[in-house]
């Protein structure tokens, strides 16, 4: 069985998945790509995540409907999460952050974000 549980590089957010991921979007859009975001969604409130808010920041932009967290020490984008933070609202989190095993069983869908905003897949 795969873990379903992940961390930033200096283990202080950690983060446990309800399920195991049937798939992942990469995005190219000007956060993603610099970022290096793998995502997988999931239902806000469901994914357990441990050493947030006290060791996250925030970063908010665009049309201020989410907010992508980094580890305030180590720097890693770990996750983001809708604004306002609403049960049941869609969550993304980031599978760089997991065993390269379970990033590898994930069906990755390519959503070109920076252009027309649809899957390219």
């Amino acid at each position: 069985m795969q873990t379903l549980t992940g961390s930033c590089h200096c283990g202080a957010v950690r983060l446990t998945l309800p399920s195991s991921p049937e798939t992942a979007t990469s995005c190219n859009c000007s956060l993603c790509r610099r970022v290096s975001g793998l995502w997988a969604y999931y239902e806000f409130g469901s994914v357990q995540v441990s050493g947030h808010p006290e060791h996250t920041e925030a970063y908010i932009q665009g049309d201020r409907t989410l907010q992508t967290l980094r580890c305030r020490h180590c720097g890693c984008v770990t996750h983001w999460e809708p604004l306002p933070p609403v049960a049941g609202a869609r969550h993304g989190v980031n599978l760089r952050n997991f065993d390269p095993a379970l990033v590898a069983s994930v069906r990755v869908r390519h959503f070109d974000g920076a252009d027309s905003w649809t899957f390219l897949d």
